[in-house]
This record gives structure tokens, C-alpha cells and sequence, in this order.
């Protein structure tokens, strides 16, 4: 492991996270939902939420 692995994924521990990344870290695992069918347009926006505050709540704590 170590270089050239791809572990590293650029953000510093302890550094803040922008309301942007977690915004795309959202989108990403909500089109992902909806790719596997995980997610219909009925549920979208409860279900966006909820992703989007525990990303934002992780990644903040």
C-alpha cells in the first residue's frame, strides 16, 4: 500500500469540508440509489435530505 494506490484522497484531517464537496457527495450516493432502484421520484426529497445531513454531519463531527 502507500503510493500510487489511490488511498489518498487529498483531504487533510482536520481541514473543513465546503458545503460544495458535500453537496456532491450527496448527489453521487442519490444517483447511485436511483441507479440500482433504491430511490423513485416519490421518496426523492426526504431521502435527499436525510443523505445530505448525514453527509454534512459526518464529515463535520
Amino acid at each position: 500500500m502507500g503510493t500510487g494506490s489511490g488511498e489518498n484522497t487529498g483531504q487533510a484531517v482536520g481541514r473543513p469540508v465546503s458545503d460544495e464537496a458535500v453537496l456532491k457527495v450527496a448527489k453521487e450516493i442519490v444517483v447511485k440509489f436511483i441507479e440500482v432502484g433504491r430511490l423513485s421520484p416519490t421518496n426523492f426529497s426526504e431521502t435527499f435530505r436525510e443523505i445530505h445531513g448525514t453527509v454534512r454531519d459526518t464529515v463535520r463531527s
